[in-house]
């Protein structure tokens, strides 16, 4: 993922990320703080996508910034609303480090309203904690976040437990046995596509939280979300079509039961 892209940069990396800048890609970052142009995003305010038109960062001193670092920011304005959203930024050019140090809106607040349409598949507990995860994240806390995406994980996982105990010859207790990956291969017929053929999720969140460190959660965080969400995607669209199969079956026998017989 280029976390340099404008639209990853504002709208999902979250605040206080540190971003290495080489000469592998010290172009895309002067191509960031210089972007003039407008971008389609979520307005929290309007809880609907709009356009935003960016202009190019505000320096003080360019020759300066470019050899030494040091602070900026940029605007996005909202085309519809005229408001005006700033983005701090931090250069250490000594560390060959850039990134966000502060926004408003926050991160959390593209996001969180976004995440209610998993209502129909989440818990009010597990749509808090997904809450909260976004919430960590925006303010630079990785580790946290993580801690609370695998809940949501592993809430998943036992719901699919749960329906499986009732399979003709379900062994419980080989399935406690197993590792993560292992009983998830056992669960695949109750678990979202995605989830199955990514079972590695489960280990990457684990990892984070063990191993990895702060900065490095961060800069993990939305890679792992879209994970999240995708697989929340396909069980919200298979709740829709459940419903939808319930509702037409209701209509044809309300229907049925009208028609003359013959």
């Amino acid at each position: 993922m280029n976390l340099l892209d404008p639209y990853t940069f504002y709208f999902e990396l979250p605040i206080y990320t540190p971003i290495k800048i080489d000469e592998t890609n010290d172009n895309l970052l002067w191509e960031l703080l210089n972007f003039s142009g407008s971008i389609d995003a979520y307005h929290p305010g309007l809880k609907e996508n709009t356009t935003y038109s960016v202009s190019p960062c505000r320096y003080n001193n360019v020759t300066h910034f470019d050899q030494f670092g040091g602070m900026n920011y940029c605007a996005l304005t909202c085309v519809r609303t005229r408001e005006v959203y700033y983005f701090y930024l931090n250069y250490d050019k000594q560390r060959k480090t850039f990134q966000k140090v502060g926004q408003f809106p926050s991160i959390a607040d593209f996001h969180i309203s976004q995440i209610k349409k998993y209502d129909k598949v989440l818990s009010k507990e597990k749509l808090r904690e997904f809450t909260r995860a976004i919430g960590l994240a925006a303010n630079g806390v990785g580790i946290g976040s993580f801690v609370y995406l695998r809940r949501i994980f592993e809430d998943l996982i036992e719901e699919a437990h749960t329906k499986a105990k009732g399979d003709t010859g379900w062994d419980e207790e080989q399935y406690l046995k197993q590792r993560m990956a292992d009983k998830i291969e056992l669960l695949k017929a109750h678990l979202p596509s995605f989830l199955v053929e990514n079972k590695t999720l489960y280990s990457i969140l684990s990892i984070g939280i063990h191993s990895l460190k702060e900065e490095d959660c961060l800069a993990y965080f939305e890679t792992v979300k879209v994970g999240i969400e995708l697989i929340l995607d396909e069980k919200v669209d298979e709740f829709n079509k459940q419903k939808k199969i319930e509702e037409a079956r209701q209509k044809l026998s309300a229907l049925t039961s009208k028609i003359p017989k013959n």
